[in-house]
């Protein structure tokens, strides 16, 4: 392709791709502001006249308020341990390349691609009494964030230089002292953009709640919107709400995130 048309093709791809992200939310947005006989067609026709009482009911009917507080719990707990954990365990791999961690590396990062053995799983949460809890999904959680955690925090690790290490060993500084007050800082962007990543999959995830938690108090909000979609699934206005009233979260904590990630970029190329 001739350079004087790579970037208006980029452009239009670009465009294309966004359409196609934007176009579901648009879709669910105008339907939720719609009455009930308006919404049946899903159409993509501005409302005659907003409805805003469609969320309210979802939030009452959908029992989202603790369906909420339930995803925010797992999500924020397992996110804060598993990328804690990661970079710890990603620090000390990288630092010490003895046989014996490039071999745990190697199988930690395995966990990336290998699917769950549900089955194997649910003994094992049977054996220890964490089925149906809260806290043992969110050990679940954690445990199957920290594969993708370790392996994006590693190549970063790879790029602090290991002066700062003997500087620091030289000024006093043990071991944890080392990590949490020299290294961590340093790790901020890669820190965040793991902990928002880990925080998506776990608030998105839905398999795991429908497999380990059997009562409707300890639902997230996927499950919670499953369930408030087999009982409204004919209005359309309900469920585009309760859909809409879901994803908000997510899209506020990536602006967000997205936000954090820049300024310590920023932070980092100026103090360097």
């Amino acid at each position: 392709m001739p350079g004087n048309l790579r970037a208006p093709a980029a452009h239009l791809a670009a465009f294309l791709a966004s359409l196609i992200m934007i176009l579901p939310v648009y879709l669910i947005t105008i339907n939720a502001l719609k009455s009930s006989s308006e919404a049946s067609t899903m159409s993509m026709e501005l409302p005659s006249e907003l409805h805003l009482e469609s969320f309210l009911i979802a939030i009452e009917k959908g029992k989202l308020l603790g369906s909420f507080f339930n995803s925010l719990l797992y999500a924020t707990s397992a996110t804060v341990i598993a990328t804690l954990v990661s970079a710890m365990a990603a620090f000390v791999m990288s630092r010490h390349r003895t046989r014996l961690n490039r071999f745990f590396y190697l199988f930690l990062i395995m966990g990336i691609a290998l699917p769950i053995n549900f089955f194997t799983l649910t003994t094992m949460m049977q054996l220890t009494h964490l089925i149906n809890t809260k806290i043992g999904v969110i050990i679940l959680y954690a445990a199957l964030q920290v594969p993708f955690s370790i392996f994006l925090i590693y190549g970063f690790v790879e790029t602090i230089p290991r002066e700062l290490d003997e500087a620091a060993i030289i000024d006093g500084c043990r071991p944890p002292q080392l990590f949490f007050l020299v290294i961590l800082p340093l790790l901020k962007p890669v820190l965040v953009t793991a902990g928002i990543l880990n925080f998506l999959n776990i608030w998105n995830d839905f398999m795991i709640p429908l497999y380990y938690l059997n009562s409707s108090a300890n639902w997230p909000m996927t499950l919670a919107v499953y369930n408030f979609f087999g009982q409204y699934q004919s209005s359309w206005n309900l469920v585009s709400a309760d859909i809409l009233l879901t994803i908000i979260p997510v899209v506020v904590i990536y602006l967000l995130g997205q936000r954090f990630i820049i300024a310590g970029m920023t932070s980092g190329s100026v103090k360097g």
